[in-house]
């Protein structure tokens, strides 16, 4: 198992890519924190991996509010002991432009999908530099945050600021042997937000189909175990090949 007793905190893992790599991580050896907004998603995903001969827990917290991360860290160190891996997955979706977003609607979408992030990683970052065992954060991004749209202004600007969030945190963090890394998919499963999925949506990229959580679960895999431990600050794309279609 190429992660065996290690302790991984995914937040948004009550469904699509967050429960797929908890259950690909679970299935390598660690524990894992399942965080959703929702506590039966959470409850549910933590269950099926228990099941499935695992050890996970669920966990409710807004990533947006920072007293209720804090809270997170302290109650998954209780229960564990420490945090090896944190998996930045939890993101909020606007779908709208300029003309029609509304400031609470942009402040709320900044505020999962990017200070999410910040505050998450920060606050696990110093749980890992306490413990001295060093770590791996994966911020998950998104080619949105590498072109404009026609919708969707805020998450756009939101997932942008998560590529170089990640690569400030990888500076910011190496010296504590904590390696960051991000993950950039492209219509993988369910869109943001949403429960279902639609084989039917239309796809552009190299591989000719629909990108699905387990394709980015193993992406996430690779890069939180020691298969990568020379990467660092990337930015990997798991997308089909899409990203290399943009003109």
């Amino acid at each position: 198992m190429k992660l065996k007793d290690q302790v991984a905190v995914i937040t948004g893992a009550g469904r699509n890519i967050g429960e797929e790599t908890a259950k690909l991580l679970a299935a390598e050896g660690a524990r894992i924190a399942v965080v959703d907004m929702d506590r039966g998603r959470a409850d549910k995903v933590a269950a099926d991996i228990r099941a499935a001969g695992g050890d996970a827990g669920g966990f409710v917290a807004d990533v947006s509010d920072e007293a209720a991360v804090e809270k997170l860290v302290a109650d998954v160190t209780a229960k564990w002991g420490r945090i090896d891996i944190l998996v930045n997955n939890a993101a909020y979706s606007d779908n709208k432009t300029i003309f029609e977003i509304t400031k609470a609607e942009w402040d709320k979408t900044i505020a999962v999908t990017l200070t999410g992030p910040f505050l998450v990683g920060k606050h696990v970052a110093q749980a890992m530099v306490k413990a001295g065992n060093g770590g791996k954060i994966v911020n998950v991004g998104s080619t949105s945050g590498f072109r404009g749209r026609p919708r969707a202004i805020a998450y756009t600007s939101a997932k942008g600021g998560v590529a170089n969030l990640t690569r400030s945190m990888a500076m910011q963090l190496a010296p504590h042997n904590i390696r960051v890394n991000g993950v950039i998919p492209n219509k993988i499963g369910s869109p943001v937000g949403k429960d279902t999925f639609d084989p039917t949506r239309p796809v552009t990229n190299l591989r000719g189909r629909n990108g699905e959580p387990i394709d980015l679960a193993k992406a996430v895999l690779f890069l939180v175990s020691d298969d990568s431990d020379f990467i660092v600050g990337d930015l990997l794309f798991v997308d089909g090949g899409y990203s290399v279609m943009m003109e």
